[in-house]
């Protein structure tokens, strides 16, 4: 299995890298770089939390949505956890010398993003659960993602696969949380 998983990564990283070089070059640019630093970091954790302890300012059911919040959020971190370290795709920076590391890793692998991930997974939890607010968590959901191919930490393919992911667990959690309050 591990075998295969690597075959299919060396063909996207080579598929991949191209793309990758050209959008980690904009991290060249020490504006650019400063910024998605920065975006990159709000990603680690800080923003979503106080999205999610601000939830019961924002609507009367804020303490069910602060539980469907964590519990997603929580889901999303095993998850990507165990496909990082079953499917272990290195970095792109680690397998092309020409992309450069730009802020270090929090972990060693790649596949899946797991800021892009919890970007996405908040970003439309929120747009479902709490509408006037996915004006500010949709831009940053996608700034979120672009940081971490801009930074050389991911390919395109890595934050896509996040994206998904996401998506899936917002779907799921949304599903779950409507089928309490009936």
């Amino acid at each position: 299995m591990h075998d295969r998983n690597l075959l299919v990564f060396e063909r996207l990283d080579l598929l991949e890298w191209r793309l990758c070089r050209q959008v980690a070059r904009l991290a060249l640019f020490r504006p650019v770089l400063a910024l998605f630093r920065g975006i990159s970091r709000l990603g680690d954790w800080p923003v979503w939390l106080l999205l999610t302890l601000s939830l019961p300012l924002h609507t009367a059911s804020g303490g069910w949505l602060l539980l469907e919040f964590s519990l997603a959020a929580g889901v999303g971190a095993l998850l990507y956890r165990a496909l990082k370290t079953r499917l272990c795709r290195e970095r792109p920076f680690i397998t092309f010398t020409t992309i450069n590391c730009t802020m270090p890793p929090l972990d060693r692998y790649s596949f899946p993003s797991g800021h892009t991930l919890h970007a996405t997974l908040f970003a439309s939890l929120t747009a479902q659960q709490v509408p006037e607010l996915a004006i500010i968590v949709t831009p940053l959901a996608l700034l979120i993602a672009l940081s971490r191919v801009i930074l050389g930490l991911h390919y395109v393919s890595d934050v896509l696969a996040g994206a998904v992911l996401g998506l899936g667990l917002a779907e799921l959690a949304i599903l779950g949380f409507e089928s309490l309050a009936r």
